[in-house]
């Protein structure tokens, strides 16, 4: 900015300022006009302060109070980072933001700052951030007389003929006084007055033409030369003044004048023109001859930088350039050219230079306030950077136009002349883009146009607005059961857009039930990492597979998340050996198996019944003779395990034939378990079968362990007739309550327990009990029906609808006795679909006998329930030893159904007869995963509820113990 053009700056041209110094006279006046137009632009300025100060006032004086004048508060002003932004140097102004006030930070020199320019006054804005904010301030610098008038030159000489006519003008040389208004040039004064008077004449301006007016004839026989004293004198006070001493020396005849052809020449040249170009040319007559009429041309300029831009040449009065002239330091000058002959006499006259504008100047790009960072979240119109540009230059030369690159989600409004913001106008998108390079160009209209830019970094901070992403839908993986804890499975992995923090990923195990188990007794997730790692050693038979949900969390605030599904597959191991069903091994006796040397070959002596807890190929069992008293006598069914004749008995076959088989199952390395069996060949039951059990040579131990077995299941025995006992009494009495109470009991209905094979392979249904009598002396087997438990007294209506006199009215099933033998069925063969096998084997009619699919092996509770039998089994067969039968005979009871025969999975074979039997066709119940033994009865003839699944980590030691 330049100041000492200030009194143009509010849009007011030069030739109004020069034209005020002419219409108005009086400089008072003119001032007075100028500060009011200056007042009415600053009052149209928006957020416009104005103060005034004096010149010279020393550093740290008080300004004004610019927070009260503002109505800003001291705190906005900290925090906005209040400052003062000016395009000049130096600043004269600082803001002290503790006080809110303006302070002066360098001396002002009026004079040296605006020269003769009124008003002068400095221009600023006070630029607050957070918001982006700026006042326009000016502080109007008032002259003080600090400085006296002076002369250019100490002396002046002047030779004056004697001939001279009264009122005669000589003119003398202006005094400079660098201060305005009344403390600048105020009035001249010349002694002594004798012969000559002083005059002041106005010109185009504010400069006054000082002449010297004779006004009484001189005579140089009385006086060859005078001595005068010009004084100029300010009107401040103190007043000041300055001198200049004025020589005159009287010469002979010379009595006409130099004349100027016009007192003003008016001229232009362009800035920045060439050194040596004419300006104009001065022109002057003198009526005189010969020597007193030669003219001379001389510039009387006393302004420093005019005399070294232009020189006259004193013979013809061409005036030439010889400086740098430049439009935006001065755009008019003001030379005076004083005319003289050689006999004293002069005149003179002004020389107006106009200097026309080119567009030399490139705009200037200040940038006041800007963002370094902002964040992708930022609203539309968000301020980034404050921009001042302008141009120095005038008119179309310094009109200014900015604009930014294309391809930026950026723009630049026009707050006002030459300021400009740059603000959002899309949405930000870190992600997208982290960081742009700005480039602000900005162009006048010049021809040609010139223009500048400057290039913005700015920097764009991430907001949390990218959730964790996984690479999959759903994970999914495999484990072989009994791992090592802590095995590491396999690792998920989830990415998240966002940068630091945000985009920090951890993994959170979400919790869930698997089997009613908390999911993290099972696995764990890494929190960092992702590593699904498991907890214990998985086992396949108590579980197969684990699901799960895994969430992954950024590090946001607030944080965003995502899940996924993630499954674990557990693989068998052949980790079960097979288990023997049937026949039970007993420490206290073994029941020997009767073939009558009449069988045909073919003959079905016993079935071996085992199963695998295992699946797949590890559950496949195979069957294989390994020991035989006569291996020529018996084969074992590779895939069923029957135990068959293979030739004709004779009467040379051993009475007493041992068998050892080995079952075997498919699995990498194979599992086998043996079980021996011991088979009688005769018509009848010989006595020497007796020390089968002492064939072997046992230790004296095994002794110990027979007797302490057998205490235990004559135990159980017990414990089991004293229950069967109570049970009966029980409903013993609730009977005789109910015939008593007149049958208003309320009906408490009977649920007995229907054993039936989960495999489904098919059993007879429990709603029929058998009595299987058997006797040495008989081949025969005797099958008695008891009447069917739905006309029993008590109900087997599984839905409770049927009552107890419901029951009793009902009454026995005609035709049939419960003494009566039946003849055997001849349906009670096997299909081929219902031979003695493995547990839950069954043959389709796409898949061969034998070659089928193995069963799912039967749970320890099934397992439990065999033993159980078996143990029952023995108990009753020591309880019934005599001469005739030697234990042999068993007794299955009401209470002991054919489910409990040993191959209960399997149709029942019946031991001594060619007669199997088969379901009938049947609807068989099917049995409930966790439940294989009856429940206990309750008093009210209902069962327990069923314990709780034992957890899959704990140690499989617990289906091994020993039974």
């Amino acid at each position: 900015m330049n100041i000492a053009l200030d009194s143009c700056l509010f849009n007011i041209s030069v030739i109004i300022c020069f034209t005020s110094s002419r219409n108005f006279p009086d400089r008072t006046m003119t001032r007075q006009v100028q500060l009011l137009v200056l007042l009415l632009w600053f009052s149209l300025t928006r957020g416009q302060v104005t103060y005034s100060i004096p010149e010279e006032m020393a550093k740290g004086s008080f300004v004004g109070s610019i927070a009260n004048d503002l109505d800003l508060d001291l705190k906005r002003l900290k925090s906005g980072k209040a400052r003062i932004f000016t395009a000049d140097a130096p600043e004269y102004i600082e803001l002290n933001r503790e006080k809110g006030v303006l302070l002066i930070k360098e001396r002002i020199d009026r004079d040296a700052l605006c020269r003769q320019t009124t008003p002068c006054a400095l221009h600023f804005q006070i630029i607050l951030e957070n918001p982006m904010e700026f006042y326009s301030v000016a502080v109007e610098i008032t002259d003080i007389n600090d400085n006296p008038p002076v002369f250019k030159k100490t002396e002046m000489k002047f030779e004056i003929s004697e001939l001279a006519q009264n009122g005669a003008k000589f003119t003398l040389e202006r005094a400079i006084d660098p201060d305005v208004g009344i403390n600048g040039l105020h009035s001249y004064s010349l002694k002594p007055s004798d012969n000559f008077v002083l005059s002041l004449q106005s010109q185009t301006g504010s400069i006054k033409k000082v002449e010297m007016v004779l006004q009484k004839p001189l005579d140089r026989e009385k006086q060859k030369q005078f001595t005068l004293v010009l004084t100029a004198m300010d009107g401040g006070v103190p007043q000041m003044s300055g001198t200049m001493q004025i020589h005159v020396i009287v010469l002979d005849a010379n009595d006409n004048a130099p004349v100027c052809s016009q007192s003003v020449f008016k001229t232009s040249v362009a800035e920045n023109s060439p050194k040596g170009t004419t300006v104009a040319t001065v022109s002057a007559y003198d009526a005189d001859e010969g020597s007193n009429g030669e003219i001379t041309y001389t510039i009387t300029n006393n302004a420093d930088e005019d005399a070294d831009l232009f020189e006259i040449n004193g013979n013809d009065g061409v005036l030439k350039l010889v400086g740098d002239i430049d439009y935006e330091t001065m755009r008019a000058h003001e030379i005076e050219v004083q005319v003289t002959d050689h006999g004293g006499h002069s005149d003179s006259c002004k020389v107006i230079v106009d200097v026309l504008d080119a567009n030399d100047n490139k705009p200037v790009i200040n940038i006041m306030s800007k963002l370094r960072e902002v964040s992708e979240s930022s609203l539309l119109g968000t301020v980034i950077a404050m921009i001042n540009a302008a141009d120095p230059d005038s008119g179309e030369n310094g009109k200014v136009h900015c604009s930014i690159n294309d391809h930026v989600p950026f723009t630049l409004k026009s707050t006002s002349a030459n300021f400009f913001s740059l603000v959002t106008d899309s949405d930000l998108d870190r992600e997208r883009e982290s960081a742009y390079n700005i480039s602000v160009s900005c162009a006048d209209e010049g021809e040609p146009s010139l223009s500048s830019s400057v290039t913005l970094s700015l920097q764009i901070s991430d907001v949390n607005d990218n959730a964790p992403v996984f690479q999959r839908s759903s994970y999914e993986a495999s484990v072989i059961e009994n791992n090592t804890p802590g095995l590491s499975i396999f690792t998920i992995n989830a990415r998240d857009a966002d940068w630091n923090q945000n985009a920090r990923v951890s993994y959170i195990l979400e919790d869930s039930l698997v089997n009613g188990v908390h999911v993290s007794s099972y696995v764990s997730v890494s929190a960092d990492s992702g590593i699904i790692s498991a907890i214990c050693a998985f086992d396949y038979e108590q579980i197969k597979k684990v699901e799960f949900h895994v969430k992954a969390q950024d590090g946001g605030s607030p944080p965003l998340s995502s899940n996924v599904s993630v499954k674990i597959l557990i693989r068998d191991q052949n980790d079960n050996a097979p288990q023997v069903l049937y026949p039970v091994q007993t420490s206290s006796s073994q029941v020997a198996e009767i073939v009558p040397r009449s069988a045909e070959v073919g003959y079905l002596v016993t079935k071996v019944v085992a199963v695998d807890v295992d699946s797949g190929q590890n559950a496949w069992l195979s069957y294989k003779l390994q020991k035989a008293t006569d291996r020529a006598l018996f084969e074992v069914g590779l895939q069923n395990g029957e135990i068959r004749t293979v030739r004709q008995v004779t009467d040379k076959d051993a009475v007493k034939q041992k068998l050892t088989v080995v079952v075997e199952d498919n699995g990498q390395p194979s599992r086998s378990a043996t079980v021996n069996i011991n088979v009688a060949v005769a018509d009848s039951f010989p006595e020497e079968f007796t020390d089968f059990t002492h064939e072997k040579d046992y230790n004296d131990d095994i002794t110990f362990y027979l007797i302490l077995a057998l205490a235990v299941v004559s135990f159980l025995f017990i414990v089991s007739i004293i229950a069967i006992l109570s049970v009966k009494c029980y409903r013993w009495r609730r009977e005789r309550m109910f015939y008593k109470s007149g049958a208003n009991l309320p009906v408490i209905p009977y649920y007995p327990p229907l054993y039936a094979d989960a495999g489904g392979t098919g059993t007879l249904q429990p709603v029929y009990n058998y009595e299987v009598y058997r006797t040495t002396d008989s081949r025969k087997t005797d099958l008695k029906y008891d009447q069917p438990s739905s006309n029993s007294i008590i109900s087997l209506d599984t839905s409770g609808i049927h009552t107890l006199s419901q029951a009793q009215r009902k009454g026995p099933t005609t035709g049939q006795s419960d003494s009566q033998q039946k003849p055997p069925n001849t349906d009670w063969r096997f299909t081929q679909n219902q031979r003695p096998g493995p547990s839950g084997a069954a043959a389709t009619p796409e898949v061969a006998m034998g070659t089928g699919p193995w069963p799912n092996p039967p749970t320890e509770a099934e397992q439990l329930q065999a033993l159980m039998a078996a143990a029952n089994e023995v108990s009753e067969a020591t309880n019934t030893l005599g001469p005739g039968t030697m234990g042999l005979s068993t007794r299955y009871s009401p209470q002991f159904t054919l489910q409990h025969v040993p191959d209960y999975r399997q149709n029942v074979y019946i031991p001594g007869s060619t007669a199997t039997l088969t379901a009938g066709g049947q609807q068989i119940q099917p049995l409930p995963p966790q439940q294989a033994l009856p429940p206990p009865q309750t008093p009210d003839g209902q069962g327990e509820p069923p314990k709780a699944q034992t957890p899959a980590c704990k140690k499989k030691s617990t289906k091994k113990e020993k039974k």
